[in-house]
């Protein structure tokens, strides 16, 4: 097994193998395998409930599995702990569904938190660091600014400022562009990649958004009802016959939806 200063282009940064996560008796996620791979973004796609924001918690490190593993740069993180996690979990970057801002915390001071917490830097080049964020999603001169102040767009660019600060090899995004206007939604899409572009990061963006998905994926990961049904490029989903992925392109309804669902289609005539 590599080491991960000898890992090359060609090996996973992340391994997924027999992952499985319950609730009680609810099995949110059904023993999926997955590899990720170095500079991609890798958007999962899926539905609400399908276990998406699960996977990206584990993967951070937030929550364990009830089994399988999470190699992160061959490091488990269903295992792993102290230093050795600590280490892994300092490479990668988060940014939570509404960017996840402390509300009595300055702008800066959200950004800054990392580099607080995770370094021995001096507070003078915190300081830069913050504003180099900052300017980098587009939010020069933001710092002294309120979380309440921001728009829903700025929340989020705030939040991927914080997910930056500790240059990351690994950025996870949960529905970074959900409840965002169309063009502002655009605008976050377009960030994202630009970011890939400039750092070569391993991006992995959850979403039900399509149209985020043409912007910004190299690959596509469908998962529903806890599993992965199609992995592959943008040309090979558009060209999948699987239903399950028809019903996502032509945004068809959930043939298992809930019985009252069901009947209120019935009321206006639909099948």
């Amino acid at each position: 097994m590599p080491k991960p200063e000898e890992m090359t282009m060609h090996d996973p940064i992340i391994q997924i193998r027999g992952l499985r996560t319950r609730y009680g008796r609810q099995e949110i996620i059904r023993g999926i395998d997955l590899d990720i791979y170095p500079r991609e973004t890798l958007v999962i796609l899926g539905g609400s409930g399908c276990g998406k924001s699960t996977l990206l918690r584990h993967i951070v490190g937030l929550q364990r599995p009830t089994q399988g593993q999470i190699l992160v740069k061959e490091v488990d993180m269903a295992a792993a702990a102290g230093e050795e996690r600590d280490g892994v979990c300092k490479k990668i970057g988060m940014l939570f569904q509404g960017g996840a801002l402390f509300n009595s915390m300055t702008v800066g001071e959200n950004v800054a938190l990392p580099l607080e917490e995770h370094t021995r830097l001096e507070s003078s080049t915190i300081r830069i660091m913050t504003r180099l964020k900052l300017e980098m999603v587009g939010l020069a001169g933001c710092e002294d600014l309120m979380p309440a102040q921001l728009s829903g767009g700025m929340k989020k660019r705030a939040g991927l400022a914080r997910a930056l600060a500790m240059d990351p090899d690994i950025l996870l995004c949960d529905e970074p562009s959900a409840g965002l206007d169309p063009i502002v939604a655009v605008g976050i899409d377009h960030l994202i990649r630009k970011l890939q572009q400039a750092f070569r990061m391993t991006i992995v963006v959850v979403t039900h958004e399509l149209e985020s998905v043409w912007l910004i994926a190299d690959r596509i990961a469908l998962m529903h009802a806890g599993r992965f049904l199609f992995v592959g490029s943008q040309e090979e989903f558009k060209a999948s016959p699987l239903p399950e992925v028809r019903q996502f392109l032509e945004r068809q309804p959930d043939p298992n939806q809930p019985e009252g669902e069901r009947y209120l289609a019935s009321l206006v005539g639909e099948r």
